[in-house]
């Protein structure tokens, strides 16, 4: 497991849902990451972060007197901006969650109240996950020439049009956009709570857009509302570039003139049968090349909490001035901009096209 030179100093706000899978996370890693305050409202959150042998704060005061190196921002959503815009005004450094406001009105408001300076990087891990990381990596290398168009089936809203540039390498490109939904039966086995016990269908959306970025760049968008925790829907992703096609974790290219490989990316995975290392993500690799390696060997992460520890250490390291940021406020308002146009193209049922917003220049794309 590779160090950082040191644990980041991380300070939490809120303690619902989110902070709890933080704090889990965290404390597996404490060569990474020291916890120095969590500020909560009530006397419930308050009841488990102290069980959890944590420095309990009611006040911001008391918070930032623990001079955390980050401020993770974890509270209701409509709550989140002007939470984020007052550490910002201590000086605090802020990683807060995803979507950075709710509509349109309110990034742009958001945005005018930080501006590009400002030390906000947003907490979106899905280009982190290590299979995402990996043919990521494949795309940056010219496997597929030049990239023009990716199709997403397997998270929503925000968090694919955030894959969507991310594999394109778009910045604040207009963009036209279309979209419908369709409601058919689906069964739903499985909830945040864990299995339910119901086999029976019920009705479930499906939506469907697309997206035209200009220039022959292209993306198709289709999720099924349970379709992040839902066993009976495969999550897939298509990359088109200009030399061939990645398909999930299959890879077809043109070499030469005539000359056509195809390959796969391959999961190292430790602790099947007798191997005695312990259950882990070793590397992935594709044509005896290593595209990812685990930073987190020993710790037995799932892939999420791999994206997520990784978001939070390059966070913590933008923090301290010693690297850049995982995913600041533009490109987090950027893709919500693009998330509310796939929601307005279906409240109108015609096409919806983006404009340049106040945050585009600071993309630098």
């Amino acid at each position: 497991m590779s160090l950082p030179t040191r644990p980041a100093r991380i300070a939490l706000t809120g303690g619902g849902f989110r902070a709890g899978l933080h704090l889990d996370l965290v404390a597996r890693l404490p060569e990474h990451f020291e916890v120095v305050g969590v500020l909560v409202r009530s006397d419930a959150a308050a009841a488990r972060a102290t069980a959890r042998g944590l420095p309990v704060h009611r006040d911001l005061d008391g918070l930032l007197g623990a001079a955390p190196d980050l401020v993770v921002v974890s509270v209701a959503a409509a709550a989140a901006p002007g939470l984020v815009v007052e550490l910002l005004e201590r000086g605090a450094a802020v990683l807060t969650e995803t979507p950075p406001a709710a509509d349109l009105g309110g990034l742009r408001s958001f945005w005018d109240a930080t501006g590009p300076d400002a030390r906000v990087q947003v907490a979106e891990q899905y280009l982190l996950s290590p299979h995402n990381a990996a043919r990521l990596e494949l795309v940056r290398q010219g496997s597929l020439g030049i990239p023009t168009s990716v199709q997403v089936s397997s998270t929503q809203l925000h968090h694919a049009t955030s894959v969507v540039r991310g594999f394109l390498g778009l910045g604040a490109e207009p963009v036209r956009v279309v979209a419908s939904a369709t409601t058919a039966p689906l069964a739903d086995p499985i909830t945040r709570a864990g299995w339910t016990g119901d086999a029976a269908p019920r009705p479930q959306v499906t939506t469907i857009a697309t997206f035209d970025f200009g220039d022959g760049r292209s993306a198709l968008y289709d999720f099924t509302e349970t379709q992040t925790r839902n066993p009976l829907r495969h999550r897939r992703l298509v990359v088109r570039g200009s030399l061939g096609e990645l398909v999930d974790d299959r890879l077809v290219r043109l070499a030469d003139a005539t000359t056509v490989l195809t390959s796969s990316i391959e999961r190292r995975q430790t602790g099947h049968h007798q191997d005695v290392q312990g259950f882990d993500l070793d590397v992935l690799s594709a044509d005896g090349e290593v595209l990812f390696r685990n930073p987190y060997v020993g710790a037995r992460l799932s892939d999420e909490e791999i994206a997520v520890a990784t978001l939070l250490e390059r966070a913590g390291t933008w923090a301290r001035g010693e690297g850049p940021g995982p995913y600041p406020l533009a490109e987090a308002a950027q893709d919500q901009l693009l998330s509310l146009a796939i929601a307005e193209a279906l409240a109108t049922g015609g096409p919806v096209r983006t404009a340049g917003e106040a945050w585009a220049g600071a993309l630098g794309r």
